[in-house]
């Protein structure tokens, strides 16, 4: 029975960081799709990095064998369908499965109203899986392959790389439009609006 508590117990302390990271409210995702609120890209990218670099060091360790652990093949047609229909109900609604979990828990109500969508739009394909079973699978990537693997280099070269990935957009992201001025221009940019008169 430990198994499906642990699976509860994480699940609740997601939805708490979710919740934290103010990810209940679609406004939070609909802005990161337009570019305008990174919070979502750090937070997410961040708990990849982060569980990449525990998870091989747990392996390092020896607590833990990469074998024990699911690795799915991909199956490019069946990814595509999959990937544009979550998107295009992320970018409408404004929220994503666990988000909208965390919405409702939250007491809103457009995140029940999306949970109840998913579970529609979930049957609806249940429905017509069995005439599109052939062509999600006809193209098959490469077969249960981690990227380290795929690229035939360290697992810890990869997680430099996104390491790097993910320092270099947050700067970039903080510090855009943050140039500096000086002398006249920045006292004319520090100045209020109000208080530039034009001369007569």
């Amino acid at each position: 029975m430990m198994i499906p508590w642990s699976g509860l117990i994480l699940g609740l302390l997601f939805g708490l960081i979710l919740e934290g990271a103010g990810f209940g409210d679609p406004g939070c995702l609909t802005a990161q799709l337009r570019f305008t609120n990174w919070a979502v890209f750090k937070v997410m990218f961040t708990a990849i990095v982060v569980s990449g670099i525990l998870l091989y060091a747990s392996r390092a360790l020896g607590l833990i064998h990469l074998s024990d652990i699911f690795v799915p093949s991909v199956y490019f047609w069946g990814t595509l369908l999959g990937g544009v229909g979550v998107g295009i109900g992320m970018a409408v609604g404004g929220y994503c499965p666990g988000t909208s979990a965390v919405a409702m828990a939250s007491g809103r109500l457009d995140g029940l109203v999306f949970l109840l969508g998913i579970g529609g739009g979930t049957l609806a394909f249940n429905g017509v899986y069995p005439a599109i079973k052939s062509w999600v699978y006809a193209q098959t990537g490469p077969n249960a392959l981690t990227v380290p693997q795929l690229l035939h280099v360290s697992p810890w070269v990869v997680l430099v790389a996104l390491t790097a990935i993910l320092v270099a957009i947050s700067w970039l992201v903080d510090h855009r439009g943050k140039r500096p001025t000086t002398g006249a221009m920045s006292a004319l940019v520090s100045a209020p609006v109000n208080s530039i008169q034009p001369e007569h």
